[in-house]
Parts: C-alpha cells; sequence; structure tokens
C-alpha cells in the first residue's frame, strides 16, 4: 500500500525541481521559435533537451536521460549547428516567405501538437499507470529496447530517414559548381602586378628581436611602424599597440652608447709594452 501511495505522490523536492526545470524548458522552447538568429535557436534547443535528460533522470530513467544528452544534444544539435554554418543563415538573410501558405501549416502543425498534448496529459491524470518500476522490470535498457524494435520501430525510422535526408540536403545547398576557370599562379600574379598592389609577401608583425606579438605592428628601418605588418581586422578594431616610441628611445640610447664607447681610449695591458721593447 506504501509503495502504491508513494508511485501516485509527489514529494516537495521533485515538485519544486520540475516546476523550476519545466519553466526554463518552456521559456528555451520559446526562445527557439521566436529567435532570429538561428543559432541562437539552435542553443535554446540544447539547453531545452539538456532539462528532458534531466527529467529522465529523475524519474529514473537512466539509460533514456544519458541517450538524451549523448545522441540528442551531442550528435542531433551537432548536426543542427552544422548544418547553420555551411548553409551560411544570417539575421541579414530575407525574411519574405517563398513558400505560400507556410505560415497557416506551422499553425495547423502546432494546433494538432497542442491537442496531442492536452490529450496525452489527460490520459495521463484520468487513467492509472504503471509507473517507472513495472516498465524497467525487466531492466530500463531491455525495455526501452522491446519498445523502439516493436512498438515504435517505425517511428524511429522515419526519424533516422529525416535526419540522413537533412544531411544530405545541407551538402545539396552548399554545393556549387564552378561557372569560370580557376585562375593559374601566373595569371594571378600578372593581375596583382597590373592592379599595382603589394607585390611581395606580407611583413610579419611584430618587432625583431623585442616583440612577436601580432597587435605590434613591425618597424620599418627609420623606426616608424608599418600597417601592412598587422592584420586588419585588428586595425579596425583599434587593437594595435604602438611601440614605436619605445623603441626609437631605445634605439637613440643604444647609439649614445655606443658613441660612449668608441669614443674612449683602449687601455693597452703591460704585457704588450714588454713585447715591444723586447722586439728592439
Amino acid at each position: 500500500m506504501t509503495e502504491q501511495l508513494a508511485a501516485y505522490s509527489t514529494s516537495t523536492g521533485e515538485a519544486v525541481q520540475f516546476w523550476i526545470l519545466g519553466t526554463v524548458a518552456v521559456i528555451g522552447a520559446l526562445c527557439t521559435v521566436f529567435m532570429r538568429r538561428a543559432v541562437h535557436s539552435a542553443l535554446c534547443l540544447a539547453g531545452t533537451m539538456i532539462i528532458l535528460a534531466v527529467f529522465y533522470l529523475a524519474n529514473g530513467a537512466y539509460f533514456l536521460g544519458a541517450v538524451q544528452i549523448v545522441v540528442y544534444t551531442g550528435a542531433i544539435m551537432m548536426l543542427f549547428l552544422f548544418v547553420v554554418m555551411l548553409v551560411g543563415v544570417t539575421a541579414a538573410d530575407s525574411l519574405k516567405e517563398t513558400i505560400k501558405g507556410q505560415r497557416w501549416m506551422a499553425l495547423l502543425c502546432g494546433l494538432g501538437f497542442g491537442v496531442l498534448l492536452v490529450g496525452g496529459l489527460g490520459n495521463a491524470a484520468l487513467s492509472e499507470f504503471s509507473g517507472v518500476g513495472e516498465a524497467n522490470a525487466g531492466g530500463n535498457v531491455q525495455g526501452l529496447a522491446s519498445l523502439m524494435f516493436t512498438r515504435y520501430v517505425f517511428a524511429f525510422e522515419i526519424t533516422g530517414a529525416l535526419l540522413i535526408t537533412a544531411a544530405v540536403g545541407a551538402m545539396v545547398l552548399t554545393h556549387r559548381e564552378r561557372t569560370e576557370r580557376a585562375m593559374t599562379q601566373r595569371e594571378m600574379a600578372e593581375q596583382r602586378v597590373r592592379e599595382g598592389t603589394y607585390l611581395p609577401p606580407l611583413p610579419a608583425p611584430g618587432v625583431y628581436a623585442r616583440h612577436n606579438a601580432v597587435d605590434i605592428a613591425g618597424l620599418l628601418p627609420d623606426g616608424t611602424p608599418s600597417d601592412l605588418t598587422v592584420s586588419k581586422t585588428l586595425r579596425d578594431r583599434g587593437q594595435v599597440r604602438d611601440v614605436s616610441r619605445e623603441a626609437l628611445n631605445d634605439l637613440r640610447a643604444l647609439e649614445q652608447r655606443a658613441e660612449e664607447r668608441l669614443e674612449r681610449r683602449a687601455i693597452q695591458p703591460p704585457n704588450f709594452k714588454r713585447a715591444e721593447e723586447a722586439s728592439k
């Protein structure tokens, strides 16, 4: 009797966990739909999937929770991100609808999913359920495998076919056939000469024997920095450090020390004088 009551009752910790994580999961799902950037939507969906994995672990479905994290959050979400990176979806893309009536179709699909969700919750609230203990009587992995390969085998096969179709579609969308002949190295060099651009390779960043950072411009023989030695991105961001004054001051100090050393008289050792007298 006690076990039966425990199966139908919820502890305070479980209720707090459900309401907090459930709220975060719903917010993540809404952000997945309403975010303008595809990458942000994918990250919100990944957060929702992780929370679902926590729910599975809290209910005793340890294998299903691990699969949720490894397969869905790890593999499938990475597939989504790779598709987004390959296709190149950004906020600057046109939001004009290319398929007529897609909003109405999405609205109908959302209403259908809502009806199924309400029906499932109503069935769980009105009817008795066996619980996790009876479902995992022969083991969590065995029970899950039995459902996957008997009752829900077609659903999993269709899901796998959709994922393969998405991967092939991403490759098709990113493939571009060349419409013109590729230029050879000689033709590219001749084009650079005709345009009058910088012909030799760009100089390395940093100051020789003093700095080797990419945000420090290399110095010319007169001590002035060369803008060609630093990346254009760093120049546009204003992240270039100027060490020309410090280098010039050090150079002046070095020249002054050299002049002082050259002006000093060389002190001859006494052995040298004795050798000269002996030769005479």
